[in-house]
């Protein structure tokens, strides 16, 4: 796979920045039913969260003290999708993305199966998404906007006839350059001013 081998050799950036509270989220890829087709998982978080709800998000959170972000992003899908991956399921690490909120995000790329079982968390997830790839990947999926609170550019990915912002937007962006063959660095990539709490 095309992708194992990019994703492998992708050499990412690490944050060591100590006032950022470190959290991971889950690309989780899966093949679709019947078809040859890849897609990763998107939720839309439920409304009644604190923080971000009613957003669409990757799985994933806060890692917990002395935790990896590969075990945190594994925890999360656990907790979100109820889905049992393991570390032998990593395809590959992002860079990593710091929020305006306090964050610093370590994307990782797993490998979901075949059609896997999804039970999501009614807690914290309304709806899940399979996104097949073709839709990040063609030429008009991706826009910068300007925004008058900051000189940094604000990304927005189209999924679904609706555009979604950074950070998953931003890190999403790195995952389809990384699949057209491509390296780009995302962490000056802005958020919208809602996403800044």
């Amino acid at each position: 796979m095309r992708l194992s081998t990019s994703l492998g050799s992708f050499q990412r950036l690490n944050t060591e920045a100590v006032d950022l509270k470190r959290a991971a989220v889950g690309i989780v890829l899966v093949q679709l039913a019947g078809s040859d087709e890849t897609a990763f998982l998107l939720t839309l978080r439920a409304s009644t969260l604190r923080s971000h709800g009613g957003q669409y998000a990757l799985p994933g959170g806060r890692c917990d003290l002395e935790e990896t972000a590969i075990e945190a992003a594994l925890r999360e899908i656990e907790e979100e999708l109820g889905m049992g991956l393991t570390p032998d399921d990593v395809m590959g690490v992002l860079d990593d993305y710091p929020t305006r909120s306090g964050y610093v995000i370590t994307p990782v790329v797993f490998w979901g199966g075949v059609s896997p079982v999804i039970v999501p968390n009614p807690d914290e997830v309304a709806e899940i998404f399979r996104i097949g790839l073709r839709q990040i990947t063609h030429d008009d999926a991706v826009r910068f906007i300007t925004i008058e609170q900051s000189d940094r550019p604000v990304v927005q990915l189209l999924i679904n006839e609706d555009y979604i912002h950074a950070p998953t937007a931003a890190i999403l962006y790195q995952f389809r350059e990384v699949l057209l063959g491509r390296t780009v660095r995302v962490h000056a990539l802005e958020q919208p001013v809602f996403a800044w709490r």
